[in-house]
């Protein structure tokens, strides 16, 4: 089981996208940046057919998530939704909102591709 945010939870989640399929559309790009200690980032593609993560920050994200570990730990396990937090003023949003907003059932199918690293994840 690997450690959230760790260089082989990191791994989990790209082994997980690797042969998911995505949808067959415009590709959009969800960047995640917590800010630690430890500082990570990680994006997610999803469209063109296929899920990709890469670790680190990407060129041109279409949405970008930042927040603290407490805060991207608690919704990572379900006990905080990223509405919830981003209302708080946990989690701030930038980019193209509109486009999440639009992509909302296609994002949300993606706990299907990464649920079993989330029920393996360690805190």
């Amino acid at each position: 089981m690997a450690r959230f945010l760790s260089p082989e939870w990191l791994a989990d989640l790209a082994a997980a996208a690797t042969g998911a399929s995505g949808p067959d559309e415009e590709p959009f790009t969800l960047q995640q940046v917590v800010v630690g200690p430890p500082d990570v980032a990680w994006a997610v593609t999803v469209g063109a057919g296929k899920v990709i993560v890469e670790v680190g920050r990407v060129d041109s994200p279409t949405v970008t998530f930042s927040q603290d570990v407490a805060t991207a730990a608690a919704i990572h396990r379900g006990e905080l939704s990223a509405q919830a937090a981003f209302m708080t003023g946990r989690l701030r949003v930038g980019g193209d909102v509109r486009a999440l907003l639009e992509r909302q059932g296609t994002l949300a199918e993606l706990d299907d591709t990464f649920g079993p690293v989330r029920r393996a994840t360690t805190y």
